[in-house]
């Protein structure tokens, strides 16, 4: 399990309640958190070296950490879920603007001064392993300088949401769509998408796609 060392502000609730994101390696994130963060921009991930590789797993040689892809390259990474591991690969194919009419209705007014954007994404299974039912791994939005936008979403639009591998997720090629609902502040951009789980390496020095 990983706890988000960025402390998010809630938004979503008529109470205001406050709340920390907290995410694990494919695990569930409770839904419909939108939120400003307060603390300082994450430094930008730094270039790729081969110190900290991760090592090969079934599925073969994994990305290393500090990987720098555009959208439509395929990232290979190491994934656990509850006490299932195997080897998958994610593949950014979109990053646009959402709708804002139904961000609004989803959040309410602390929605306001915040424009959603959608991460699109595959997920394959590469290694082979039993991952049936597991949910997307998660996928974070960055600004145009890499570093995060300083707003957290935790839930789902219609035309967005997170989706989860099938029971038929447990051979190699099995593939599956999902969604990442993420937003920046108005005047502000989501120029890329980061991927930034502990399993494999990925903490401090995430892979990122970019436009």
């Amino acid at each position: 399990m990983k706890t988000i060392n960025r402390t998010h502000m809630a938004l979503l609730s008529a109470l205001g309640v406050a709340a920390i994101a907290v995410s694990g390696c494919g695990g569930d994130e409770p839904d419909s958190f939108a939120g400003l963060d307060t603390s300082a921009p994450a430094p930008a991930a730094p270039a790729p070296t081969n110190q900290g590789v991760p090592p090969a797993t079934s599925g073969g040689p994994v990305t290393a950490p500090g990987t720098k892809l555009k959208v439509g390259e395929r990232a290979v990474v190491p994934f656990k879920y509850g006490s299932r591991t195997g080897t998958i690969a994610i593949t950014v194919t979109a990053i646009e603007q959402g709708d804002q009419a139904a961000f609004a209705a989803r959040f309410g007014a602390r929605a306001g001064g915040m424009v959603p954007y959608y991460i699109r994404y595959t997920v394959e299974n590469v290694g082979g392993s039993d991952l049936s039912s597991s949910s997307a791994p998660l996928l974070r939005a960055v600004g145009p300088d890499g570093r995060g936008t300083g707003v957290g979403v935790i839930g789902d639009l219609p035309d967005c949401e997170r989706g989860r591998a099938t029971d038929e997720f447990t051979t190699a090629g099995a593939k599956y769509e999902a969604c990442r609902l993420q937003a920046a502040r108005q005047g502000g951009q989501v120029a890329g998408a980061e991927y930034d789980e502990t399993e494999g390496g990925y903490g401090n020095s995430p892979i990122v796609w970019t436009t």
